[in-house]
């Protein structure tokens, strides 16, 4: 039990019987780990199973054996919150997991991640992460799609998608979205520009105040001043208020809306509009 061994910090363990573990640790890791060590195993404790952190590298058989039993799960905390673009997404997610500072999820599409709280854990490579995180969103998305609608269809489900994260931007708060995603709809059946800052602040520009400059420049569809219609794909990850508003808005006439001490005056027509940015 005092010989040394050398194995990674951070292991996997298997779920399933003590010999299965034994067996799994001497082929996998090519630990010297012997089939009688199970009956120590045995009275100390199984080892849990998923990913666990030694928190050392170099240590006794003993000191392994008695880890494997009560190291702490090896997992990483990440928050994604609702309005947060991809970009800023997985740069949080690289540097919690030590990726590269280039890595991105190509399988997930545009801002189609789920906004939750995720344990990953720490072993878990790039692809594993961009597997587990689009299998959680799709069956979220999913679910929802299926309770509003009684079926799924992506395409239709990801154009809402496109409205709902201009209203994840716009909108000071949940009671608003609704009465937010009005406006969009009002405007485009009326053939006018959404003329909406949230639909700038895409990718690396999620925390941008919108300037006249920007706004001149700028000569991507995400640009509502000088294209007509919605951006081809969503400006940042959705709350599900969110896509229930951009599914069900409210029933109104109104085509403006300004800012005005942390929620926003409506009016519909450019008359009470002005008269709204006057008065804030």
């Amino acid at each position: 039990m005092i010989q040394p061994i050398k194995t990674n910090r951070i292991v996997y363990i298997p779920n399933g019987s003590l010999n299965y573990t034994i067996k799994y640790l001497q082929k996998k890791d090519n630990l010297d780990i012997l089939n009688i060590d199970k009956y120590f195993l045995f009275f100390i404790g199984k080892p849990q199973s998923g990913w666990i952190d030694l928190k050392k590298t170099k240590m006794t058989k003993f000191d392994f054996l008695y880890r494997l039993t009560t190291s702490k799960a090896a997992l990483k905390k990440i928050m994604i919150i609702p309005g947060e673009t991809d970009y800023f997404i997985y740069k949080q997610i690289a540097k919690k997991m030590g990726f590269s500072k280039y890595f991105k999820c190509r399988n997930i599409p545009q801002s189609f991640i789920y906004p939750n709280t995720y344990y990953l854990p720490y072993g878990f490579k790039e692809k594993e992460v961009c597997n587990y995180l689009y299998k959680v969103s799709l069956e979220k998305h999913k679910e929802l799609a299926k309770r509003i609608f009684g079926y799924w269809n992506f395409k239709k489900y990801y154009n809402f998608l496109v409205v709902a994260s201009i209203v994840q931007k716009e909108a000071a708060n949940s009671k608003e979205m609704k009465t937010i995603s009005s406006i969009i709809y009002n405007r485009l059946k009326k053939h006018m520009k959404l003329q909406m800052d949230g639909s700038l602040n895409y990718g690396k520009y999620s925390h941008t105040k919108i300037t006249p400059k920007m706004i001149k420049n700028n000569n991507t569809k995400y640009n509502t001043y000088k294209y007509y219609g919605l951006p081809s794909k969503p400006v940042c990850v959705v709350s599900q208020d969110a896509i229930i508003a951009s599914i069900f808005p409210a029933h109104t006439n109104y085509l403006y809306f300004v800012r005005v001490k942390g929620k926003h005056r409506f009016a519909t027509t450019y008359k009470e509009h002005l008269k709204n940015i006057r008065t804030k």
